[in-house]
């Protein structure tokens, strides 16, 4: 048994820095990342930022430590949080045989590399340079702290598109890639044996994502005979009202419905039972949402832009295209068996449990 831990400060994505409070962190993608660690025997504990704090206080099934963020006005905590407690904890705590830190460009994973790189991997996720202050931050941490300072700790990443671009940088990348890994088991046991004519769409209700045009295209496709179909919408945001007003123009109030925020436990089965997750997104990385909806046997209609559509055009999990419209949802429709079964057979690539025994194997072989 392995004595795990994993530094992960961002729990969930805040597009300012009014980091809303959450109920709970147990929906996240790092906390059942660290319950497939459990389930293969070891021990693992999650240090996370204080900012993302859950409201009230809960029962966790491993130890979780939130530390303390300081100088908000140069590191956000929504993007780029400094714990300065971090580096005593690692000096004080010598007993865990592997860490794992999220992200070459992070504070947390700088002071792992020069703390324990030995015992250290970063899992890292982005596939281009950080925004913040045109890019010039990121060029400079990549170019100079990472090629110098941070080049005994190995890489994993996440994506193809993030090995591709940080071996620019680093030598040490490992060529096994490691998704976000999702509860298989939960989530197959939710999986309908008959889909429902519906479409789903789990996102945040902002710019970016493009809900609009996944309304717009469904409309479309509504209006083309397919009237017996419904689409949800699962999330909130700035836009709501927005994508509200849209929907009541098109007179599709009773075609299109707001879910609002959901738990898992809710969520889920509408995933499960719809015919596809529909993603417009004009910028993301890895999006959690996908790789649910592929273990519940759901495919996905995507845009190229989420990291995860490498894999879904390759093993046929749904449809990738630029500019989806109508004709795609038909498509999907048409040829949902096959999309489907293709699902389930990789569901089991996307185990949370999976994740962690290809983690254990890169880690054991440093």
């Amino acid at each position: 048994m392995s004595r795990i831990l994993i530094i992960n400060p961002i729990l969930y994505t805040s597009e300012t820095n009014r980091i809303p409070r959450v109920q709970s962190i147990k929906d996240t993608m790092i906390y059942t990342l660290c319950l497939g660690f459990l389930k293969k025997g070891q021990q693992v504990t999650l240090i996370a930022a204080r900012d993302y704090r859950p409201e009230k206080e809960e029962a966790y099934d491993f130890p979780v430590v939130f530390m303390d963020t300081v100088m908000h006005r140069v590191f956000q905590p929504r993007c780029f949080p400094y714990m300065p407690g971090l580096r005593g904890f690692l000096r004080k705590h010598t007993e865990y045989d592997y860490i794992i830190s999220s992200e070459m460009f992070a504070t947390w994973s700088y002071t792992v590399a020069r703390v324990c790189p030995d015992k250290a991997v970063v899992w890292h996720e982005l596939a281009k340079h950080n925004n913040m202050l045109r890019q010039m931050p990121s060029k400079v941490w990549y170019n100079l702290v990472a090629r110098f300072l941070m080049r005994r700790v190995t890489v994993i990443p996440r994506s193809k598109a993030a090995a591709d671009f940080i071996r620019h940088f680093t030598c040490n990348v490992s060529d096994t890639v490691i998704d976000h890994g999702v509860e298989t088991e939960k989530i197959a046991a939710m999986q309908a044996p008959q889909r429902n004519s519906q479409f789903v769409a789990v996102s945040q209700l902002i710019g970016r994502k493009r809900i609009d045009r996944t309304i717009d295209s469904f409309a479309k496709f509504w209006n083309k005979g397919h009237r017996e179909y419904k689409l949800y919408i699962i999330g909130r945001g700035e836009l709501e009202a927005e994508l509200k007003a849209q929907v009541k123009r098109l007179r599709m109030e009773e075609s299109i419905i707001f879910c609002g925020q959901l738990t898992h436990d809710k969520l889920l089965p509408l995933v499960a039972q719809s015919q596809a997750l529909l993603v417009s997104t004009e910028k993301d990385n890895n999006m959690v949402s996908v790789a649910e909806s592929i273990a519940a046997g759901t495919p996905v209609v995507t845009t190229p832009v989420p990291y995860n559509a490498y894999y879904i055009e390759k093993e046929k999990l749904g449809i990738v295209k630029e500019n989806w419209g109508e004709e795609t949802l038909e498509e999907i429709c048409a040829d949902y068996a096959v999309y489907a079964q293709n699902c389930v057979r990789y569901r089991e690539k996307l185990s949370n449990v999976y994740c962690a025994g290809q983690f254990m194997k890169v880690m054991a072989s440093k």
